[in-house]
Order: C-alpha cells, then structure tokens, then sequence
C-alpha cells in the first residue's frame, strides 16, 4: 500500500483533514491535522481517522498505522 492511497483514505474519512503519511508498504505514520477534532478526546480523535482505514486494516493491506491528531491551532502552536 502507498502513502498516499492511506492518506486518501483518511481524507475520504476525515474531509476537511491536512493529511501526511509516510511509511514502508505496510507500517505508517499519519498526522492529521482537523477542525473536526475540536472538543473532542484523543481517543475519539483516533477511532475518527481508524475508522477510514478500518477495512484495509482487518484485511491485512494496512498492518500499522500510528497516528498523531491535531486541530489546526495546536498544529500553529507547533510551528508547523
């Protein structure tokens, strides 16, 4: 699987997410940066952008996926 077909994915869950996936085929890394995360708590966060991947993951395509979620003021206030 390619970086970019998993961020297509989590774009398709997540609509209005900025989206960078980096990787090796089967393990990634995504930060997702999301007004739609607002009040909400890292663990719903989480199930939010699995969620988008879920059946690529029980398929085995997608073996990990760690993920760091963010609005975009806490994106800001990293200076990012």
């Amino acid at each position: 699987m390619e970086t970019e077909v998993v961020a297509a994915l989590i774009r398709a869950g997540v609509p209005d997410a900025q989206v960078q996936v980096s990787g090796d085929g089967s393990h990634f890394e995504a930060v997702v940066v999301s007004e739609a995360f607002a009040g909400k708590s890292p663990i719903q966060r989480q199930r939010l952008v699995m969620d988008s991947v879920r059946r690529e993951i029980e398929s085995g395509e997608l073996h990990a996926l760690s993920i760091k979620t963010l609005t975009p003021e806490q994106w800001a206030q990293q200076g990012a």
